[in-house]
């Protein structure tokens, strides 16, 4: 056995015995915490579901242990689909770079991330970014797209009731307007809403379980682009990203992180723990003004706290904000979201343990 593959079995041994040390103070110190993010969401789902909290106290411990030298899960990665690559047919210097940053923001991170950005020259980055995550909240982006087209389709504007339930799903993720909204528009016209948008591995949750879609990053940009391209089939788009951009304040972390200023930031963020696989920690948006806009998606799943996966998420964004800003006011956009910010509570929109027959067994899960 040489050496490569004994320092990857060690790897993986440390991030087991980790896993299980975070599991185990989740249990023994199940203490309220300041509820920030994810007290906008509304905790109700499904009957017979559950959620859990983990208190954030382990957040700090996750980062001293990285410090002192555990590594993650990038950094010996064998697959090659965990490489950042960038094109840009017209500026491959500033694509070579911004991959480089990229990759450099998950040099030391744990967990599995996925990203995918496109800007409006041409320019794209992609790592790993067609594996499925659990979609958790935003998935509402799709509903809330599904919802506008169909009132295109019969020719007239959105009622009361369906403006009534769409911003709050949006503006404050309300998990009981999702809930309605999956409902009324139903699993047909949403998967004919998929095709139309041309996705190719987004699978609707089963059942009332919307925060249990499948997606992936290329998906979600893809979504993305419906309310961005000028070109787009959305007419109502302007509206769409009108809600996404009033998102509340303390739900706007992640991929507004390093912002530069004359951009407006219309982002949806994710946030589930689940009995595998950890935390469920998600953040897309696109970025618009000046002439000019691009879109970033960051998926992530196996993270040991909330605030870890956003920390993973805000390093990944100041370095495209950093390469595609260049001279655009770097330095005094959007800070990082401090940790005492961030609340270690899901998002509500899916059970924690795992749903029979839809996602177990899970092979490669992490215990």
């Amino acid at each position: 056995m040489g050496p490569h593959i004994r320092h990857i079995q060690r790897v993986r041994y440390v991030r087991h015995c980790r896993t299980a040390l975070v599991a185990a103070l989740a249990s023994v110190l199940l203490t309220p915490v300041p509820a920030v993010a994810a007290t906008a969401a509304s905790p109700r789902i499904p009957a017979g579901a559950t959620t859990r909290r983990v208190p954030v106290d382990t957040a700090a411990w996750t980062d001293w242990y990285l410090r002192q030298g555990a590594t993650g899960h990038h950094a010996f990665s064998a697959d090659p689909t965990d490489t950042v690559t960038c094109q840009a047919p017209h500026a491959p210097d500033l694509a070579t770079r911004l991959a480089q940053d990229i990759q450099a923001a998950l040099s030391s991170r744990d967990g599995t991330v996925s990203v995918a950005v496109q800007d409006d020259s041409g320019l794209t980055c992609a790592r790993a970014a067609e594996r499925q995550y659990d979609s958790a909240s935003v998935v509402k982006v799709l509903m809330m797209e599904g919802l506008l087209r169909r009132a295109e389709e019969l020719g007239r504007r959105l009622t009361q009731w369906e403006e009534t339930n769409v911003r709050p799903m949006i503006v404050s993720s309300d998990n009981d307007s999702a809930a309605r909204l999956w409902a009324d528009l139903g699993r047909t016209y949403l998967n004919d809403f998929l095709t139309r948008v041309r996705t190719t591995a987004t699978a609707l949750g089963p059942g009332r379980y919307w925060g249990l879609t499948r997606t992936t990053a290329t998906d979600q940009l893809r979504l993305l682009d419906v309310l961005t391209n000028a070109q787009s089939f959305l007419r109502t788009r302007a509206y769409g990203l009108k809600l996404l951009s009033e998102v509340r304040a303390d739900q706007r972390w992640g991929v507004p992180a390093g912002m530069p200023q004359g951009l407006t930031a219309h982002v949806k963020n994710g946030w589930l723990p689940r009995a595998t696989h950890g935390w469920r920690v998600h953040s897309i948006g696109a970025f618009t003004g000046e002439g000019r806009g691009y879109r970033i998606v960051v998926l992530s799943h196996d993270n040991p706290t909330m605030a870890y996966g956003v920390r993973t998420i805000e390093r990944i964004a100041q370095a495209v904000h950093r390469g595609l800003g260049q001279g655009r006011g770097l330095g005094v956009g959007r800070d990082l979201t401090p940790e005492t910010a961030i609340s270690e509570e899901s998002d509500g929109s899916a059970p924690y343990e795992s749903l029979p027959g839809w996602d177990e067994p899970e092979p490669d899960a992490t215990p």
